[in-house]
């Protein structure tokens, strides 16, 4: 079952990949996804998702795929989508446009997230300890990921500030290569000499062998902050039925490693299991959003 809409405000493609049924025929349930990652891999992932939140909640369950960050907001904005995976700023975001949106779960890594600055080796650019050492890129270029990214975009342009980088001082204007993998292959590539991303998306690429991944070189590991997790809107249990968010919440806390079925979602999400959140876990990405202009 496919069909596409065109979100009003944004540039992005909503797309219907995937619809789940149980045996309830009652109100469909549509999740959705920023696209931080290849979209082979996210169309598995969340479609082994949206099997397990059919089984859990008696309702189809539909999978829409978005063609950048800015339209996940704007589907969860206008109630295209009850439930959405967000990076902590889109999440900021579309609380600030949907009041009463709540961060129901997160992954075990991402209340203490991290990103990773990269380099081409050809670039010349060392691995350093201290975020001072951010000024090495001044002259360099670099690219970041998608512009509302939390990991690729928002806190590494905080931690440049902090080491008194800015980012007039790189060589010419930043790119915006528009997912974490774009990026790695764009350092890889040489068409960058730097770059950043997030570390769970880097960790996946060497331990898969990606190609030119040794020709990559990390530069820095950023301090901690809370970034994804997933955001229902206020309005889910009047749309399909009281408890749908209570039951959508037990199922993903109670994802199990130790359980094949339940191992698998973990392996793709890069997580060991889900825990609880709550949305002033992200007042600090909501602050340095604010700063930089992001957060209307």
């Amino acid at each position: 079952m496919t069909r596409r809409a065109f979100l009003g405000g944004s540039a992005g493609v909503l797309t219907l990949v995937a619809c789940r049924t149980n045996m309830d025929t009652g109100a469909s349930l549509n999740i959705s996804a920023i696209p931080d990652q290849d979209q082979e891999k996210l169309n598995r992932l969340y479609g082994a998702v949206a099997d397990r939140l059919a089984a859990a909640t008696g309702h189809a369950v539909r999978y829409r795929t978005v063609t950048d960050y800015t339209a996940v907001v704007r589907a969860f904005e206008v109630g295209d989508v009850q439930v959405a995976w967000m990076g902590g700023l889109t999440g900021v975001q579309a609380r600030n446009r949907v009041p009463g949106a709540t961060a129901i779960a997160q992954r075990d890594i991402d209340a203490d997230f991290h990103s990773v600055f990269i380099a081409t080796r050809s670039s010349g650019l060392s691995s350093f300890d201290d975020i001072s050492g951010l000024r090495q890129l001044a002259g360099h270029t670099f690219t970041f990921g998608s512009e509302t990214s939390t990991s690729g975009r928002l806190m590494p342009q905080y931690f440049m500030d902090k080491g008194g980088l800015a980012v007039s001082e790189l060589r010419g204007k930043p790119g915006f290569s528009g997912s974490h993998d774009a990026t790695i292959e764009a350092v890889a590539s040489r068409s960058f000499d730097a770059g950043v991303v997030n570390e769970q998306v880097w960790k996946s690429a060497v331990a898969a062998g990606k190609p030119n991944v040794g020709d990559v070189v990390v530069l820095w590991r950023t301090p901690g902050y809370a970034d994804y997790h997933w955001l229902a809107r206020p309005d889910l249990d009047s749309v399909t039925g009281a408890g749908t968010t209570q039951a959508i919440t037990d199922l993903l806390l109670g994802l199990d490693a130790a359980d094949p079925q339940d191992a698998e979602i973990l392996e793709l999400f890069g997580a060991t299991r889900f825990i609880a959140t709550k949305n002033s876990n992200y007042d600090q990405i909501e602050a340095v959003a604010r700063e930089q202009g992001l957060l209307a």
